[in-house]
């Protein structure tokens, strides 16, 4: 997969690519990453990018002419991205834009091209939004000083489900929120801690009660700190029956 990054302030991303995982998938060449400096495509002496609004108000608007010359140059290099409204989405991280979740990273991970423009200050001029992003996405219901954060954590968040990143297939499945459920808990050497042992089931041996433990410890997690996840998981029989296990157990402490 290659991305493509739009934005004013691109030293701010060199630290988190070059480290861990997103470092090895650049290495191993799964994924791609380009920032471009979106001042490289404004024009005049000064090469200015955000003006004040129409009609007062606080605050700069991110101007129209560099950012579609920016998205068009990537175009003429890549003819293969076709015109405008093509298959090859472009991304303004904002936090108007639909919210991020595992569902949408996999929808973003099945695309072999992302452009993710970076909002900055109040926003962008509103034809950047019509006549030229096809898709905006937030992180979460706050306001960023700027898009660079959330698009890094896109760019994490998809780079985990491109087949070979994370080295085994499947490994991203068991994550929080890749079955529709908070992840359980795990554990590792010594045994014992200051008094506190490892759940004996970990360490019997028996993968199938080993896998039905930790099916129900994410189920506990779940239903413990997020509720509303099992209003969309998929949920078997025996998930349900342990659900009405820890139903039983809530009223009893009521």
């Amino acid at each position: 997969m290659r991305v493509d990054i739009l934005s004013l302030f691109p030293e701010m991303f060199s630290a988190y690519l070059n480290a861990s995982i997103l470092h090895r998938a650049l290495e191993s060449g799964f994924l791609q990453i380009k920032v471009h400096n979106i001042r490289d495509f404004a024009t005049g002496k000064h090469h200015i990018t955000d003006e004040p609004p129409y009609g007062g108000g606080g605050g700069m608007i991110l101007k129209p002419e560099p950012i579609f010359a920016a998205v068009e140059s990537l175009r003429v290099q890549t003819p293969d991205m076709g015109q405008v409204g093509a298959q090859t989405p472009v991304i303004l991280l904002t936090p108007q834009g639909r919210l991020l979740n595992q569902a949408v990273a996999r929808e973003l991970a099945g695309h072999d091209r992302l452009i993710l423009l970076c909002g900055r200050y109040e926003g962008v001029d509103e034809r950047v939004r019509q006549h030229l992003v096809t898709d905006e996405i937030s992180i979460g219901d706050y306001v960023l000083t700027g898009g660079e954060l959330a698009a890094l954590v896109v760019v994490d968040v998809v780079a985990r489900l491109i087949p070979g990143v994370l080295g085994a297939e499947g490994a991203a499945d068991g994550d929080s929120h890749a079955q529709g459920l908070l992840e359980g808990p795990h554990y590792t050497r010594p045994e014992t801690f200051r008094g506190w042992t490892v759940p004996e089931v970990l360490r019997s041996g028996h993968a199938a009660k080993i896998l039905r433990w930790r099916r129900e410890q994410a189920l506990r997690r779940t239903w413990e700190r997020r509720p509303e996840l099992f209003l969309s998981a998929d949920l078997d029989e025996e998930d349900r029956q342990f659900l009405r296990v820890l139903a039983e157990e809530q009223v009893r402490r009521t």
